[in-house]
């Protein structure tokens, strides 16, 4: 700044970068291109790093190094799939489907806990339960099946918790400030869906926690909801642990963290925190090399799945781990974003939900691996193998997109200049077009001098513009 008080434009090259990042971020199709890069990208690494766990495992026993990663690929392939699909629906049909997934949801976790506690009464030691048949259903710990068809109901309770969480609170608006309208129906209802999964899954329901308070921030739910929230979550997450007499190992992973040492059982405990300790630490600064690693050799449990990160300190080093985590961070970013800009409250409080439900999954999972929280056993998102998980997540991702393609300025810009018809046809229609400003230059009065909203501006409030 000069002498004058007159700003003088940045200079040199870090100047002329910010200048650069700035004006590609203010292009209309930015956080459309983001989400696909960052989510495209971390597929491509789970992929990759799947392969480098799994090939020498399935080759001693299959003979064929590739077993894994074709199920994992066939599962990407699905996923892509869900992923178009979700893109492509209006709101007014994940809206329509809200109700009959919460119902789903139910059915199908209560039928796995059901499943699961009458594995357990016929078998009360727990290294000795095993899947239980009903003709061609199975239930395996997590995993419902059909023949050779299995998914694991938690995932779907999350995107469902998404959606109708999300319908509720646009339906009611601003009437959620009042305490009466928070317990009829949506705190039942969660707490009895978080209940069921954390039955026999207590990190998804930790997960879920999360999103969940990730959609109540959304929808600008006051400061006394979160404390109580947390009281109601701290006790749940207590009982979890105490009461059922065959969950020991969560406790065991909570002695574990404070203290190696004491653990009673190495193989749910110290065994694999420790190995995990020792990937990340043998990896450096740049890998031993993608492939080289000795410690998915059977050494390190569930290396392709929960403790996958380790794999990729150990083998990629601090840089291969800094790309996960700045992927990450832009989809952090490139979420929020949409949830900022969008007009419809409902894919607002979708967009807000999902990303925080991403980011936070993938926080824990890390934070377990480096020994910054207790192992939880959740994957990665979109990196560690399993099916369901990278379908659904895709499929979210997908819901995700098709709020970026509603963004207000890449709406404009899509329409100004549309695709071929066979590239509406093959990929995406045409996003709507947003509503009339109330006022005369298409500029939200809320964010005219600051450019941020003003306090009452909610995101389940009526839309009046862009908030930039």
């Amino acid at each position: 700044m000069r002498s004058d008080g007159e700003e003088v434009p940045n200079s040199g090259w870090a100047g002329n970068f910010v200048g650069t990042l700035r004006g590609l971020l203010d292009r209309p199709l930015a956080s459309y291109y983001l989400l696909l890069s960052s989510v495209g990208l971390l597929v491509f690494i789970g992929l990759v790093m799947v392969f480098s766990v799994t090939s020498v495992g399935n080759y001693a026993k299959t003979g064929s190094p590739f077993t894994s990663i074709a199920t994992q690929a066939l599962s990407a392939v699905v996923g892509l799939l869900a992923f178009w699909v979700c893109q492509r629906l209006p709101v007014r049909t994940f809206r329509a489907l809200a109700i009959p997934l919460m119902l789903a949801s139910f059915v199908l976790m209560s039928f796995v806990d059901l499943m699961g506690w009458l594995a357990a009464r016929r078998a009360p030691d727990a290294a000795s339960v095993s899947a239980i048949h009903l003709g061609p259903i199975w239930v395996d710990d997590l995993w419902l099946g059909v023949g050779s068809l299995q998914l694991q109901p938690v995932e779907l309770a999350k995107i469902a918790l998404v959606v109708w969480g999300a319908d509720l609170l646009v339906r009611k608006g601003r009437t959620i400030l009042s305490w009466r309208e928070l317990l009829m129906p949506l705190f039942p209802v969660t707490v009895a869906l978080l209940l069921l999964v954390g039955y026999n899954d207590l990190g998804s329901m930790i997960c879920m926690v999360v999103l969940f308070t990730g959609l109540l921030w959304a929808a600008g739910a006051r400061l006394p909801v979160f404390g109580w929230l947390g009281g109601f979550f701290t006790a749940g997450v207590v009982a979890l642990i105490l009461l059922p007499a065959n969950k020991d190992y969560r406790l065991d992973r909570i002695k574990v963290f404070f203290d190696p040492s004491i653990d009673p059982k190495a193989q749910n405990g110290r065994y694999q925190y420790l190995r995990g300790l020792w990937a990340v630490a043998d990896g450096g600064w740049f890998g031993v090399g993608l492939g080289q690693g000795h410690l998915k050799w059977g050494r390190l449990p569930n290396a392709h799945n929960d403790y996958i990160f380790a794999i990729v300190a150990e083998e990629l080093g601090v840089v291969g781990c800094m790309v996960v985590l700045l992927l990450f961070g832009m989809l952090t970013y490139t979420g929020l974003r949409i949830a900022r800009r969008v007009d419809d409250p409902f894919r607002r409080l979708v967009a807000a939900s999902i990303t925080i439900w991403f980011v936070g999954q993938a926080i824990i999972n890390i934070g377990g691996i480096v020994g910054l929280m207790p192992i939880t056993g959740l994957p990665l998102p979109f990196i560690s193998y399993g099916g369901s998980a990278l379908v659904v997540a895709l499929g979210a991702a997908g819901i995700l997109t098709s709020a970026a393609r509603a963004e207000p300025d890449c709406a404009r810009a899509m329409h100004a200049r549309p695709p071929r018809k066979w590239v509406r046809l093959l990929w995406a229609p045409l996003p709507p077009l947003p509503r009339a400003r109330e006022d005369g230059d298409g500029v939200d009065p809320s964010t005219r001098t600051t450019g941020r909203p003003s306090a009452s501006h909610s995101l389940t409030g009526s839309p009046r513009g862009r908030s930039t």
